[in-house]
């Protein structure tokens, strides 16, 4: 019997431990993460929001990803998720009071996709329209 892949989206955050403190993730993530099954998913909400952060002064220490985001995505064996306006609109209308864009949209393609978000954001994992893993 053949293996079963299974599609993950990644968070932010996942993904910036992921390239550069990978000792961060919990060792559930770290597995799925490597694991030749998982299909590993980066939005392109995560570079926005990653770029945004540097920029106001908020991810210090983060040029090795911020100046290479297609590189790591790569490394890492992942694929772009593009925001898609169905995206957009579910992320809008979601019966959220989480305010996070970044979050929202994610939340949304994780929904939308019906795949599991590696996150440890408890605010995320506590809503019902996803699935996590952490």
């Amino acid at each position: 019997m053949g293996s079963v892949e299974a599609a993950y989206l990644l968070d932010t955050h996942t993904f910036l431990w992921a390239c550069m403190e990978p000792a961060k993730l919990s060792r559930k993530a770290a597995a799925t993460i490597k694991s030749q099954q998982s299909v590993l998913y980066v939005s392109a909400i995560s570079a926005y929001e990653i770029l945004n952060k540097y920029r106001i002064g908020k991810l210090y220490g983060a040029e090795s990803v911020v100046f290479d985001i297609p590189g790591k995505i790569r490394t890492l064996g992942a694929i772009e998720m593009p925001v898609e306006l169905r995206h957009t609109v579910f992320a809008g209308n979601l019966e959220w009071e989480h305010r996070d864009p970044f979050d929202r949209i994610l939340a949304a393609q994780a929904s939308l996709e019906n795949i599991p978000l590696i996150t440890n954001d408890a605010a995320l994992a506590k809503l019902p329209a996803i699935r996590t893993l952490w």
